[in-house]
């Protein structure tokens, strides 16, 4: 299928930003304010990486429906991860819970979507 390969490269990138969005996350939920910046950058560097690809693929062959619905859901999330980071960690505030987890569940519906689109 045309873009298979990048799909599936895009979708490993995403997984390692999702293991330190997790982590993120899970710092934040026993009561960290805020993850080590190291750490939230590695995160969006990654999950930047996985889709610049995605974008690239789309822009330059035929995906799936569905994979253009999980790029369009990526991208939400990264502006959602973007606000995060330029608003709160940025300023030492506490990263807000509910921006927190709304981020990730865009970007977990975004990563099912892209799964989809690969093993359809």
């Amino acid at each position: 299928a045309p873009g298979a390969f990048a799909m599936q490269l895009a979708a490993i990138f995403f997984a390692l930003a999702a293991l330190g969005g997790l982590t993120m996350a899970g710092m934040r939920a026993a009561g960290t304010p805020r993850p080590p910046t190291w750490l939230a950058l590695g995160h969006g560097a990654i999950a930047a990486t996985g889709l610049v690809t995605l974008i690239y693929t789309a822009a330059t062959q035929s995906l799936p429906t569905v994979a253009l619905l999980a790029l369009g859901c990526f991208v939400l999330a990264a502006i959602g991860g973007a606000t995060i980071f330029l608003l709160f960690h940025l300023r030492g505030k506490p990263l807000p819970l509910p921006l927190v987890i709304g981020h990730g569940l865009i970007a977990v519906t975004a990563f099912v979507l892209l799964l989809f689109g690969i093993f359809q």
